[in-house]
């Protein structure tokens, strides 16, 4: 693998001055005219013509990030709510007719046909789809959606509840559900659950709206459903609805056995009549929670050392960010729920956004979001601001790998050998739960957008229905039924970014198939890794999983195999 540097350099301008920054769209409408307006030749033309665009788009793509980004930091700050607003309200509508233009410009010259088709081809695959897609009149529709989509953080960042006297947000309350004190821990998960129940009403009515409005611009570009619409809006021509349904029935089948032996012996572990949902994160009395770091510094600083024993690239990436200020670890009040890395497309190296609260399921957060900056690094240095808008599913891959890949390098989080043991045991057993969770968002989403024209009562009949496909039956949730009822609510991507979820399970198995790798031949997974990774979108998905040595496979009998290997070494640790 040659030498790569995180030493990541913002584009150079030549279309837009240097000072240029989007405020109104009388400033900005002159470079797409320029670009809509003058004539393409040649070949060189036309290579220059994208390079322009490509420019452009980078630029605007980083200003709309920054405003979700600085909004996201602080939800109750009017003023940067505002500020993403009018994007959405006031630019990008404007912006989108001429994005059509240019793409339809784009595939009607004759130079288009001589661009090298190893380079261009997934490129141009999804600007054709792009036209295909695009309706005037959803224009107005897609810009409301972009504004009410982020109200879910505005909701559920003002949400806390009071433990032990002191005010918690969602977030940081959980840490109380590895307390060694049961009553406690149930005390706060009730806290919790009852706190989400005084949004539902909210929620719902979001959703409501949401989904109506997604409808109708499914309608409006021809589809059936919005499901058939995004999935092609996603880009999604490697695989179908029905391999989706098969990979749920895939999970019910081979991964739920090993989810129900997981949750009995913790219930042994911990000498209970019955497991109750506040004990899956416990430890049996004596047994301290884990407590991998205290700050979001602290936590930076341990995975860098991580990063830097696995590949001194990937921990340079985390330096450069650090320099940069692309982070913003801590939880607290007003900020939104979750996690995320954002892309910014022209000074190149991402943002990471999380809640830490001092717990293990931060270190997973901070590694996994790690691996989407080093994926950010790779892509950079592609020609075209398109070329670095890579699948999800690979996406995912780059995340989901690089926490298998740390697990050997834990003992920067955990000096204790028995409470290493314990960590990977736990990140073993997320790695197994976490897929009837993934397939039972999935489905009630084909559900939700099959089905638009439902009441609050058949959604909540829909959800409880799925949930129960996917529930362990080691769990005991009786006498819990009002806050399962709501359970969906909780899933920021059901609001924020739909259909968006399968991949995590898909690109989980491609993880897996690289751990697989790792543990034979370390130097060279890493390397095929940062092969795959650094092609950003320029290849087809199977072609981004064949460079990283994967098959592009989530059949049953492929699931049964990953989830055999990762039993396996799930047991090696327990030993």
């Amino acid at each position: 693998m040659e030498k790569v540097s995180a030493d990541i350099k913002k584009l150079p301008r030549e279309f837009l001055p240097e000072d240029f920054t989007v405020t109104t769209w009388d400033d900005l409408e002159p470079f797409f005219k320029e670009l809509l307006e003058r004539p393409i030749e040649s070949k060189p033309g036309l290579e220059k013509w994208l390079k322009d665009m490509s420019e452009l788009e980078a630029v605007v793509s980083e200003d709309a990030s920054w405003r979700q980004i600085r909004m996201t930091c602080d939800t109750e700050n009017k003023a940067l709510e505002e500020a993403f607003t009018y994007f959405c309200l006031q630019i990008q509508p404007k912006i989108q007719p001429y994005g059509d233009a240019l793409n339809r410009k784009l595939v009607s010259s004759p130079f288009t046909g001589e661009l090298p088709e190893h380079k261009y081809f997934t490129y141009l695959r999804s600007v054709k789809k792009s036209i295909e897609l695009f309706r005037e009149e959803n224009i107005p529709i897609q810009a409301e959606l972009s504004v009410m989509q982020q109200q879910y953080g505005v909701i559920s960042g003002k949400m806390t509840v009071e433990v032990n006297g002191r005010e918690y947000t969602l977030q940081q309350a959980s840490k109380f559900l590895e307390d060694k004190n049961r009553a406690l821990r149930e005390e706060v998960y009730r806290k919790i659950n009852e706190r989400r129940l005084q949004d539902k009403e909210t929620m719902h009515k979001l959703f409501t709206s949401l989904v109506e409005k997604r409808h109708q611009i499914a309608k409006n570009a021809g589809f059936e459903n919005y499901r058939d619409y995004k999935f092609k809006e996603l880009g999604r021509f490697d695989y179908s609805k029905e391999e989706c349904y098969q990979f749920h029935e895939a999970v019910k089948e081979h991964v739920l056995p090993l989810v129900n032996i997981i949750y009995r012996n913790k219930q042994r572990k911990l000498g209970l009549d019955s497991l109750r949902p506040w004990d899956l994160e416990a430890e049996p009395e004596g047994i301290q929670p884990l407590t991998p770091f205290k700050t979001g510094n602290e936590l930076l600083e341990k995975t860098i050392s991580c990063f830097e024993k696995m590949r001194p690239f990937f921990a340079d990436c985390l330096r450069r960010m650090e320099t940069m200020q692309r982070l913003d670890l801590d939880s607290r009040k007003g900020k939104a729920p979750g996690g995320y890395n954002c892309p910014l497309s022209e000074t190149g190296a991402p943002f990471i956004f999380m809640n830490a609260a001092g717990q293990m399921s931060d270190v997973t957060t901070m590694v996994h979001e790690g691996g989407h900056a080093v994926h950010s690094f790779l892509a950079h240095p592609l020609e075209l601001s398109s070329f670095k808008e890579y699948p999800m599913e690979i996406a995912e891959v780059a995340s989901m790998a690089m926490e298998l890949f740390s697990m050997d390098y834990w003992e920067v989080y955990f000096k204790n050998p028995e409470d290493l043991k314990r960590a990977k045991a736990h990140q073993l057993e997320r790695v197994i739960t976490i897929f009837p969770w993934v397939a039972t968002i999935d489905k009630f989403q084909h559900w939700i957008y099959e089905h638009p024209a439902h009441t609050q009562e058949e959604r909540t009949e829909a959800w409880v229905r799925i949930l129960n496909e996917f529930a362990s039956d080691a769990i005991d949730f009786n006498g819990l039924e009002e806050y399962r009822k709501y359970g969906w609510q909780r899933q920021l991507h059901l609001f924020e970014v739909p259909f968006y979820y399968i991949e995590y399970g898909i690109a989980q198995l491609g993880a897996i198939g690289l751990w697989l790798q790792y543990k034979k031949d370390k130097e060279a997974a890493l390397n095929n890794y940062m092969r795959s990774l650094s092609m950003g979108g320029t290849k087809t998905l199977p072609d981004l999983y064949r460079a990283a040595g994967l098959e592009f496979d989530f059949s049953p009998g492929h699931i049964k195999t990953l989830m055999e290997f990762v039993k396996g070494e799930l047991d090696s640790v327990h030993r």
